[in-house]
This record gives C-alpha cells, structure tokens and sequence, in this order.
C-alpha cells in the first residue's frame, strides 16, 4: 500500500517528467539545433529527477549519435571500467544524469571531434538542472566541462586539476576525458588509475 509519501513522490516525478518533456522539445525546435532537427537527429543526453551524480562530458560521438546512447563508444567503455559498472547498470539506473556539453555531435576535427558549440550549456543546462534537485556531486570530464564549472578554481592545466581533485569536493569532482586519444596521458600519469580512479569508483556508489 501506497503511503502518501509515496503519492506526493509519485505526483512529483509526473510533474517534473511533464516539465522535462517541454524543455526536451524547446531543445528540439531552437533554432541552434535546426540542423539536427531537420535531419531527425535527436538530441543526446539523460536527465532523471532522482538523479544525485551527474557526468558532464564533451559532446556525442558519431556512435552515440546514431545509437541515441550516452557513451556508446570506447570512451564509454573506459569510464564504465572506472565507475565499477556493468553496461546494464550504466544505462538503467536512474541516479545517474548525463549532459554532455553540447547534446549533438559536433562533427571531426584534426584531432578527434570538434569542440562543444559555445553558449549551448550555459542555454540549456540551467532549466534541466533545476528538474533534478537531489543532484549532489557534478562529474567534470575533460577540459571543457572543467572551464565550465570550475572556472577560476581550475588549476595551470588539465593534469594539476584531476590530480587535485580532492580540493573541488564533495561539489564537484574533475577527470580526465577517457577517449582512446589520451591512453598516452593514462600510460604517463599512473597515479590516477592508482589514486583517483578508486576514489571516483567509490564516489560513485556510495550514489548508486
């Protein structure tokens, strides 16, 4: 039986679904994302009100765009390993949000893929977030997330603000992007599978 908690949660998530559904169509018809629209390309990324950890990370890929799947991709399969998840539980549990810093792939560059579309964050992260008020912890991945977020309280470059990630809990929490591109990076920087993936594994299920 149903205690009225209970219906009070349930009327809530209704309502917050409700809400998260207009802003998922506004996302849609904006003009910045005509583009995509137009293409019936949908927009990437997951943002369940009972979320507590969210993980802001670069941008889809090809793979995830066309899977409509967050971290469908060897990224992805790297910061599974890292957070100590299965697949399955990656995708299906409801404690985890993901927003990418821009929701659609920004096609290749050089070097990997282009950088998130400017201004597409600060539009669309504030009305999202305000529909998942238990978020506790902001996953920071890669440079772009980080200016973001820590702005100022960055440190010099990248490698000083993961191996300090202490200083920016329990608020925040920075790593390194786990593309394929920065297995270099991971091979010359041992102390972080050694000393900050623990931690960022136990971070995230002491949320799970």
């Amino acid at each position: 039986m149903y205690s009225s908690h209970d219906f009070d949660t349930i009327l809530l998530r209704g309502k917050s679904m409700k809400n998260l559904d207009q802003i998922h169509q506004k996302i849609m018809s904006a003009p910045m994302n005509a583009t995509y629209s137009k293409k019936g390309i949908q927009r990437l990324y997951k943002a369940p009100p009972q979320a507590r950890l969210v993980i802001v990370g670069q941008a889809p890929g090809r793979k995830a765009e066309a899977s409509q799947m967050v971290w469908d991709d060897p990224s992805g399969n790297r910061l599974r390993d890292w957070m100590g998840l299965s697949r399955d539980k990656f995708y299906q549990t409801d404690r985890i949000a993901h927003l990418p810093m821009d929701f659609y792939y920004p096609g290749k560059a050089k070097s990997g893929d282009q950088a998130p579309r400017k201004g597409f964050a600060q539009k669309w992260y504030p009305p999202l977030l305000k529909f998942m008020p238990q978020i506790e912890c902001i996953v920071v991945v890669g440079s772009y997330a980080q200016a973001y977020y820590l702005k100022d309280q960055a440190k010099k470059n990248l490698t000083e603000t993961v191996k300090n990630f202490c200083q920016y809990l329990p608020d925040y929490f920075p790593l390194v992007h786990p593309s394929p591109l920065n297995s270099r990076w991971l091979k010359k920087n041992l102390w972080f599978e050694n000393e900050v993936v623990p931690q960022f594994r136990q971070l995230v299920q002491n949320y799970l």
